[in-house]
């Protein structure tokens, strides 16, 4: 339990009393996690991996709102307000979920307010990751829309080495054009100008290196 920052500030005897709570499955990449319309009756911590929330669009393309990974969790807002689930939660690759019952929770934020900012923090967080999110959708550059998806990948997939950006990537093509709003052949087209200008490379078809961060900066 402590080693989950929504949970972290519980002491032990409430650890112990959550952890009865508390189911922990494992997920291949691709398996459901959980789908729109299920009952917010639970919330959905990552351990360790990665899940993607999406939703389709009325063409039946399917649009990434988020990328979550170990230490984020999901229902927090849904469990408060008796909610159901308006998006969908996919494994992007082998990933561990702890969940936790309503009734677990509400236990939990009864006696720690601590927990309750958490929960707003993170939506703040989200409220800005949305933000993001129309921000690239509705620009008319489809380089900006590329650069601002490979700035945001950064906090999910990136590690820095010197001057150079690494994105060690679990999503493909089709999923980075899901997130920035295109076609994956626009995705791959548009990483392939990138590449020629010298602003990213490539090791592989899962590893992008961002060369020059302050170029991608500079589309926005």
């Amino acid at each position: 339990m402590h080693n989950i920052p929504l949970l972290s500030s519980l002491n032990d005897e409430e650890s112990m009393k959550i952890s009865e709570g508390v189911v922990t499955k494992d997920f291949k990449k691709g398996d459901i996690i959980f789908r729109t319309g299920d009952k917010a009756d639970r919330l959905y911590i990552v351990c360790s991996g990665k899940m993607k929330i999406f939703k389709y669009l009325s063409d039946g393309r399917e649009q990434i709102l988020y990328i979550y990974g170990a230490g984020d969790f999901v229902g927090g807002f849904n469990l408060l307000k008796e909610d159901e689930y308006k998006y969908n939660g996919v494994a992007l690759e082998d990933t561990v979920v702890s969940t936790l019952s309503k009734k677990n929770f509400d236990e939990i934020i009864i006696k720690n307010p601590t927990i309750t900012l958490k929960v707003l923090e993170q939506a703040y967080e989200r409220i800005r990751w949305a933000e993001d999110l129309v921000g690239r959708l509705s620009s008319t550059s489809t380089d900006s829309k590329v650069a601002s998806l490979l700035l945001r990948l950064e906090d999910d997939f990136g590690t820095r080495k010197g001057n150079k950006i690494v994105l060690n990537l679990t999503i493909n093509r089709e999923e980075m054009g899901s997130y920035a709003g295109i076609s994956r052949e626009t995705m791959t087209r548009k990483l392939g100008l990138f590449k020629d200008l010298g602003i990213i490379d490539f090791e592989g078809n899962k590893i992008i290196i961002i060369n020059d961060e302050e170029k991608l900066k500079g589309m926005l």
